[in-house]
Order: C-alpha cells, then sequence, then structure tokens
C-alpha cells in the first residue's frame, strides 16, 4: 500500500458508496447467501465476487439456466431494500460530505437508484445532486463509464477528480477513468493488494476548499 503523496488540488470528489461511505456489508451477504442458497450455489464463491459490482453482472456470471434474470435481479434489490439492519455510516463520512461544495462531489455506485436511498437514508447521509447508479450505464464496475459520466456531469475532468473506493471492481474502475484513487479500508472483511494510498476512514482526512471551490485532501495513511 502506498503512502500519500505531497497534497493535490482537485476539482472534485467521486465517491463509491457501499464500503466508502456507508458500511452494508453484513446486510448486503445476508440477501446474497440467501439467493446463492435458492440456486444451490456455492455461498463464500459468490460472496468473494459480489461486492461493488451490480446485481445484474453479478447472477449473469452464475451461468444459471432458465431463469428470469429481471426477476431474479428484482428479488435481490427487494431483499437489499428491505434489509438494512446495520447499515451506517463510515466514521466521518458524514461530517467530510457536508463540508464539500454541493457542485463538487458525486456517488458512483453498483446499486440501483431505490436501493442507494435506501442505504443513504439508514446510514443518515444526504444524497448528493449527482450520483451516478446501476440504471445510468450500459456497462457496470470494472468498467469505468460511471466515474467518467460522474465527472463530466459536473462538469471536469476525470484526471482533475479523486475517486474513493473499496472493492476490487470499483478500483479498476476509477484507474480505467484516469482518476486518481484513493482506497478506504473500514468496511473490509478481507485485506486488499492495492499500490493506491490507502484511509482508515474520515475521522483522519483534512479537508481545504479553496475560494474558487476547488478541494485539496490530505490524510494520515
Amino acid at each position: 500500500m502506498a503512502s500519500l503523496p505531497a497534497p493535490r488540488t482537485y476539482q472534485a470528489f467521486l465517491f463509491d458508496m457501499d464500503g466508502t461511505l456507508i458500511t452494508s456489508t453484513l446486510a448486503a451477504e445476508r440477501v446474497w447467501t440467501r439467493w446463492a442458497e435458492r440456486h444451490g450455489l456455492d455461498v463464500a464463491a459468490l460472496l468473494s465476487v459480489m461486492h461493488g459490482v451490480r446485481a445484474v453482472d453479478t447472477i449473469r456470471k452464475q451461468n444459471l439456466l432458465d431463469i428470469d434474470l429481471d426477476a431474479e435481479v428484482a428479488w435481490v434489490e427487494r431483499g437489499e431494500i428491505e434489509d438494512v439492519d446495520g447499515v451506517a455510516p463510515i466514521p466521518g463520512a458524514i461530517d467530510f460530505v457536508k463540508r464539500l461544495p454541493p457542485d463538487r462531489w458525486a456517488v458512483v455506485t453498483s446499486a440501483s437508484v431505490p436501493l442507494a436511498r435506501a442505504r443513504l437514508k439508514a446510514a443518515g447521509v444526504t444524497p448528493p445532486a449527482v450520483m451516478i447508479t446501476a440504471e445510468d450505464v450500459e456497462r457496470g464496475k470494472p468498467d469505468p463509464a460511471g466515474y467518467l459520466k460522474a465527472a463530466a456531469t459536473l462538469g471536469f475532468d476525470v484526471a482533475d477528480c479523486l475517486v474513493f473506493e473499496d472493492a476490487a471492481a470499483g478500483i479498476k474502475a476509477g484507474e480505467a477513468a484516469g482518476a486518481d484513487v484513493m482506497v478506504v479500508t473500514a468496511a473490509w472483511t478481507h485485506p486488499l493488494e492495492t499500490d493506491h494510498p490507502t484511509l482508515a476512514d474520515y475521522a483522519d482526512a483534512g479537508l481545504e476548499v479553496g475560494t474558487d471551490g476547488t478541494l485539496t485532501f490530505t490524510a494520515q495513511v
């Protein structure tokens, strides 16, 4: 894991949601465990690949025969919306995003709009004006489309944005987009090898907002 270079000024911050702004691992894994058991799948194997990617992509990759893909996605989504027990903010995240100018940050999540709003509400995080969800892209993470769209919607070059991520697929998406990546480790259940700087949580995060709205991020790593 790399140490942070000298503080750099960015035009905007782009946040993944689950594991980055909020912790929802246990809730998500409860639902996906039930889904895997319904289909006779190896639960541990499924849980190792479902984080950070769209439900439709996870289900499609199981190569199940004779299923209604839309119905299966709806089953998982309904379960995740109904089960928000234990969903909470990453320490310091609420105060951190409240300090950001509204037009300088976005959420880029593999969740659907209803699920994203349910989880953010449960965690007490106010949704930003720009939120790119599963419905907004043809290809989910690790494809960079979501981060590219978020930067463009905010009106900035993605190379001038800092991506906050926690999962392998999202880290690859940020890299492919051409953004700097900060890896948040607060919700990790298994170590992840990364060459990017890491952030335990937002209690260690420093932020300076310039008079022109630019953002300078510092952290102890």
